[in-house]
C-alpha cells in the first residue's frame, strides 16, 4: 500500500507512527518554498506540519522545484505526503518516532510550471517564503526577471514579488515574510541586497522597490538539524513493512532541531505562529548567540577532534562517544576549554552548558553515521574559522594553551602530513594505509613536513598567515605546548595522548 491521501485512513502503523490531522488537507496555502531538499522537508516543513496538527498555523506549503534534475512524480503520487523518521538521543533517552507530514500541498516545477508559480503570488493568504536553494544559491548574477523562469533564485523571487506587487496594486499589507535558510551569514540581509540590485538592473518601478523595502520582511535565519536522507535500503524496507505502507520520500532526521529567525517585529511573530508550539524555533532580535554556540561547540568540537579521532583509528563520531576516554576528551574540551571563553556578552554559562549537553546527545546518535574523515575536508580552513579565535581567547585570558586544544592542534598538524601523488592529490598515511587530504592548503603542510625538525615545522605552519591570517606561534607558550603533544602522538600514539590529556585538569583562574 502506497502512502497517499486515499490510503491514509487504512494505515494503522505502530505506536511510533504519528499521522496528520484529518483537517490538514483542507488548509489554505500560506507558504511558498523554493527547494525540495531533505533539510527543508526535515526541519521547517516538519515544524509547520506539527503546528498544523496542533491547530495553530493552519497553512500548507507550495514547493517550487528550481532545478531541472529529478522529477516531482513521487510527490504527486503520494499527494505530498512523506514520512520523517526521528531517531536519536534526547536527555539521555532513546527517541524513535515516525511522522507522516502533510504540510506540502503541491510541488511545482519552475522550468515547466512557472506560470503556476506566479499565480501563487495572487493568493492573498500567502504570507511566508522559505528557501534553501543549495544548487543555485543566494548569488547575484545578470538575470532577466521576465524570463520563464528567471535563471537564479533571487531572480525568481523578484519576479514573484513583482507579480504580487502588481496584482495587489502595491498594497503594503500584502508583503511577505521571507526567510532564507541557506547556510551563509546574514542570509536575509544578503538576499535583500541582491533582490534590490536585480530590481534596479531590470529597470523596475521605484514604487516597487519601495514596496520591497517597506512591505516585506527579510529575516536572517540559522538552521541546524542533521537530516541524512533515506534510511539504508534494508532498514527502509523493514520499516515500510512495520508501518504497513511504502514511501518513496521517507527520510530520517535526528531529534535535535533549531530554526533561529532574526526579527523583533510583532507582525512577523504573528505571521510565524508555527513557532508557538515548536521548541526548536526561536524568533529573536539577534541570532548571533545561536550561531556562535553552533560554530564553537558543535562545529568547533567536530573540527578539534576529527584528526585526532582518525589518528586513533576511530571511524565515526558515535564510535568516539562509545569510547570512555574519547568521550571524556570531547566533554572536557567543550566544558572546560571552549565554554569558559565563549560565555560572555549574550551567552551565559547555562546557555552554553545546555547546548553542549544537546551536542553530546547528538554525537551519541547511533542512527547518524558521521565519519570523522569526512569532517577533515578543508581541515585547515575549518580550524581557522571555527577554532583559532577560541585558542587565542583562552591563551589571552588564562595565559596558557589547555591540553585538549593543544592535543587537537597537534593532531591536526600530524594528520595534515602528506605527499603529493601522481594523480595530483595529497595523501597522508596511517599504519600503511593512505587517506586523502582534501584541503586547499595541503601543499603548505606537505612542504613544511619536508623539514626534519618538529620545531621548525611548527614554526612554519603556526606562523603561516595564509592559513591563520596571523602568526599563531607568537602566542605565549603555544608552540611549545603543541610540540609536546605532537611528540607524544608520534612516539606513543593517539590513545596514550588522549589518556594523558584527560589527567591534566588545571583549574581555571580568572
Amino acid at each position: 500500500m502506497k502512502l497517499n491521501k486515499s490510503n491514509l485512513a487504512d494505515i494503522t502503523g505502530t505506536d511510533t507512527l504519528i499521522k496528520p490531522a484529518d483537517t490538514s488537507f483542507d488548509l489554505t496555502e500560506r507558504v511558498l518554498q523554493f527547494g525540495t531538499g531533505i533539510l527543508l522537508r526535515g526541519l521547517p516543513d516538519f515544524m509547520i506540519n506539527h503546528a498544523n496538527n496542533k491547530g495553530i498555523f493552519n497553512g500548507r506549503i507550495v514547493v517550487v522545484k528550481s532545478t531541472t534534475t529529478g522529477a516531482t512524480d513521487a510527490f504527486e503520487e503520494q499527494d505530498g505526503l512523506y514520512t520523517v523518521c526521528v531517531r536519536g538521543i534526547e536527555h539521555g533517552q532513546k527517541v524513535e518516532e515516525n511522522h507522516i507530514v502533510s504540510a506540502i500541498s503541491r510541488v511545482l516545477s519552475a522550468s515547466n510550471q512557472w506560470d503556476s508559480v506566479l499565480e501563487c503570488a495572487d493568493n492573498p493568504d500567502l504570507q511566508v517564503i522559505i528557501s534553501n536553494t543549495t544548487e543555485v544559491g543566494i548569488t547575484l548574477m545578470q538575470d532577466n526577471i521576465h524570463h520563464t523562469p528567471p535563471v537564479s533564485f533571487p531572480g525568481k523571487l523578484v519576479a514573484f514579488l513583482y507579480q504580487r506587487f502588481k496584482h495587489f496594486k502595491g498594497d503594503i499589507s500584502k508583503g511577505m515574510v521571507i526567510i532564507p535558510t541557506e547556510l551563509i551569514p546574514d542570509n536575509g540581509d544578503v538576499l535583500l541586497s541582491i533582490v534590490l540590485e536585480l530590481a534596479h538592473q531590470n529597470n523596475l518601478e521605484t514604487s516597487f522597490i519601495d514596496w520591497i523595502e517597506n512591505a516585506n520582511f527579510f529575516c536572517n535565519s540559522l538552521v541546524d538539524r542533521i537530516v541524512p536522507g533515506k534510511l539504508p535500503a534494508e532498514a527502509h524496507q523493514q520499516l515500510e513493512k512495520e508501518l504497513g505502507y511504502t514511501d518513496e520520500l521517507m527520510i530520517v532526521s535526528e531529534v535535535y532541531s533549531l530554526w533561529a529567525i532574526e526579527s523583533s517585529n510583532e507582525t512577523v511573530k504573528s505571521i510565524l505562529s508555527f513557532a508557538d508550539c515548536n521548541d526548536g524555533i526561536v524568533i529573536s532580535p539577534d541570532i548571533d548567540k545561536f550561531r556562535e554556540l553552533k560554530l564553537r561547540l558543535l562545529n568547533g568540537a567536530h573540527t578539534f577532534a576529527c584528526g585526532l579521532a582518525h589518528l586513533g583509528g576511530v571511524v565515526t563520531v558515535k564510535q568516539a562517544m562509545d569510547d570512555a576516554s574519547f568521550s571524556n576528551f570531547i566533554q572536557q574540551l567543550m566544558l572546560r576549554e571552549i565554554i569558559p571563553v565563549i560565555t560572555k556578552d549574550e551567552i551565559s554559562r547555562g546557555d552554553a552548558e545546555d547546548f553542549a549537553e544537546k551536542v553530546l546527545d547528538r554525537f551519541r546518535n547511533s542512527f547518524i553515521e558521521h565519519k570523522w574523515l569526512s569532517i577533515t575536508a578543508q581541515y585547515a580552513s575549518k580550524m581557522n574559522m571555527r577554532n583559532a579565535a577560541v585558542v587565542k581567547d583562552f591563551v589571552k585570558e588564562y595565559g596558557y594553551l589547555p591540553p585538549h586544544m593543544a592535543l587537537s592542534f597537534a593532531a591536526h598538524i600530524l594528520f595534515m602530513r602528506s605527499t603529493k601523488a601522481d594523480d595530483g592529490n595529497f595523501y597522508g598515511e596511517l599504519n600503511g594505509e593512505a587517506y586523502p587530504i582534501n584541503d586547499q592548503h595541503a601543499a603548505i603542510y606537505a612542504d613544511a613536513w619536508k623539514e626534519n625538525d618538529l620545531e621548525i615545522i611548527l614554526t612554519k605552519l603556526l606562523g603561516n598567515e595564509a592559513i591563520w591570517h596571523e602568526d599563531l606561534s607568537a602566542l605565549p607558550g603555544v608552540k611549545n605546548e603543541i610540540l609536546h603533544w605532537l611528540q607524544m602522538l608520534m612516539t606513543e600514539g593517539a590513545t596514550a595522548a588522549i589518556d594523558q590529556a584527560g589527567k591534566q585538569k588545571k583549574e581555571l583562574i580568572r
